[in-house]
């Protein structure tokens, strides 16, 4: 069973009663009468989201406790209580970490109501690992950011990449076909290689070749055999990137390679077996092409069984401060430089901005910024978003940058903001940030 709350007071009356106001206010508690048998639960059981402490235990004390927690998981909310406590205590209290510290006598409800600020404050570290562990494995890949498409994105490639079926990614110029190509080929755990092949980019006379490979004789200038692209990627991966751009007799021997797994050079009759997966991208409608006659109809069939839509940018504008500064991150480290800042009301225009180029546009933006050639925002045009998205983001970004510039501080944030702590917390909590992340790190 998970706890909200470990409650630790070796007086058994007091221990129920506080145990009664915390759980009329909903919370499940577990009652515990010393510092021993707590974190002997704490190191066996599913830890709670806060733990409450007279600082009087008998055998050791709450600020012991506290000491032991904050080894165990400094990140584990802790609130110290004391009937003897002074200043000197509080301060010290504090010092060591400690949440909050209650002096007796004091009513239910203060005792409720930051247990509840406790919980939230665990509740929003306990999102933000999650979230930062998906984030690392996407920024492995290449898949940076928190919005629920690049959740979601990040989540089917995670489902799909072990399953080595076929892929068709869709999306517009820009959005990162290739770098879903190769985090699908990442999960894939494939020891081959991962080629890809610019289908508009390879002149029809040698895309044959190419894809295929040829023996000795083949054609004019054919001196020696040829291994194709495709037979090239044994148990790897082949991506077929812009492929409304392949020629339509070049497209029946593809439908062909892809149903036998089998590919026949030019120039012989042999077919050599191939083990590979195929990944296609397209920018246009596929289906619409193949009713053009642009693209044939059995090949789309063959290629959608599974289909990935790529976001585009203005469809997941939260990710844009996370982007832009990964982005500032890398491109400074191969200049020499330091990431150079931005202001409040330049993210909020990025954020407005359609960028049609999308992430490839964004991260040419951030070259410029890096470089000193663009620190000014272009004009809009029309908003991306409904209003209600805009303020959100907006909201957003004025957050993260107080806390930027306090330290990650949520005190001195909430204080710049003008806005209570309690309601800076509610906001950290509804837009899963988390201050600690936005400190700077350690000289």
């Amino acid at each position: 069973m998970a706890y909200d709350v470990y409650l630790v007071d070796d007086d058994a009356s007091v221990r129920d009663s506080l145990q009664q106001a915390l759980e009329l206010d909903g919370r499940k508690v577990r009652g515990f009468a010393s510092m021993e048998s707590v974190m002997e639960v704490l190191r066996h059981a599913q830890e709670p989201l806060c733990i409450v402490t007279d600082v009087r235990l008998g055998a050791g004390d709450g600020l012991q406790l506290l000491s032991a927690v904050r080894a165990y998981d400094p990140q584990l909310p802790v609130i110290v209580i004391t009937g003897h406590g002074d200043v000197p205590m509080a301060v010290l209290a504090m010092r060591e970490g400690a949440h909050d510290f209650i002096e007796k006598p004091f009513s239910p409800n203060r005792l409720v109501a930051s247990a509840r600020r406790a919980i939230v404050q665990r509740q929003l570290v306990l999102e933000n690992k999650r979230l930062r562990q998906e984030l690392d494995q996407g920024a492995d890949w290449g898949l940076v950011g928190h919005s629920q498409p690049m959740r979601e994105l990040r989540r089917l490639v995670q489902a799909i990449g072990p399953s080595r079926v076929d892929v068709l990614l869709m999306g517009e110029t820009g959005t990162g076909k290739e770098v879903v190509a190769r985090a699908l080929h990442a999960a894939s755990g494939c020891s081959g290689p991962f080629v890809a092949i610019n289908c508009g980019a390879l002149p029809e006379t040698i895309f044959e070749s190419e894809m295929f490979g040829h023996e000795i004789g083949a054609f004019t200038g054919a001196n020696r055999k040829r291994v194709g692209k495709i037979e090239h990627a044994e148990n790897g991966t082949v991506f077929l990137d812009e492929i409304e751009s392949m020629p339509l007799a070049l497209q029946a021997k593809l439908l062909r390679t892809i149903q036998e797994r089998t590919v026949e050079r030019l120039g012989s009759n042999a077919e050599i077996s191939v083990d590979c997966r195929f990944i296609a991208a397209t920018k246009v409608d596929l289906m619409d092409a193949a009713k053009r006659g642009q693209f044939r109809e059995d090949l789309y069939y063959r290629l959608e069984v599974a289909t990935l839509q790529l976001p585009s940018l203005r469809d997941r504008a939260e990710d844009i401060p996370l982007l832009f500064n990964h982005f500032l991150a890398v491109i400074a480290k191969r200049h020499s430089t330091e990431p150079p800042p931005w202001a409040p009301e330049d993210m909020i225009q990025w954020q407005l901005r359609r960028w049609p180029g999308n992430v490839r546009e964004l991260r040419n933006h951030a070259e410029r910024w890096c470089l000193g050639l663009d620190r000014s925002s272009a004009p809009l045009g029309e908003p991306a978003s409904s209003l209600t998205e805009i303020l959100a983001r907006a909201e957003r970004t004025l957050i993260e940058t107080a806390l930027r510039n306090h330290n990650g501080n949520v005190q001195l944030a909430a204080d710049a903001l003008k806005l209570p702590r309690k309601t800076l917390y509610d906001k950290l909590a509804r837009f899963h940030i988390e201050a600690s992340s936005l400190r700077k790190p350690p000289e």
